[in-house]
């Protein structure tokens, strides 16, 4: 295996994307809308890493994956079902535990570098 090398610091935080479309459960009009770019790890169970955006507006968490993110820019809270509200900015760093579903606030565009453990 290769060492890929995503993007540099500089236009991580603002480079091109690839269009990933809408979210799956949006709540909200008009819909939240994703881009981003991931590698996928060639081995089984492997984990998958990338670069995401998404547009302000409110949808469903549908990922039930084990997460870590480190957030580049924007502004959004994260509300886990029967959980307290988690407010994430810029420079912030999270763990998801698997199974964490809940509703995104995306208040202003978020760009986030992400982990994804046991992607599924």
């Amino acid at each position: 295996m290769t060492i890929r090398k995503l993007d540099t610091p500089s236009t991580a935080v603002s480079g091109a994307l690839q269009d990933w479309g809408a979210v799956g459960l949006p709540l909200s009009e008009p819909a939240c809308t994703l881009r981003g770019e991931k590698m996928v790890l060639p081995l089984e169970g492997q984990p998958e890493m990338g670069i995401w955006e998404c547009a302000p507006g409110h949808y469903r968490r549908q990922v039930r994956s084990a997460e870590t993110m480190h957030i580049l820019s924007g502004s959004a809270v994260f509300t886990p079902d029967g959980g307290a509200p988690v407010a994430l900015r810029q420079g912030d760093v999270y763990f998801f535990p698997a199974e964490t579903v809940g509703v995104w606030d995306i208040q202003s565009t978020v760009r986030k570098v992400y982990v994804l453990f046991n992607p599924h």
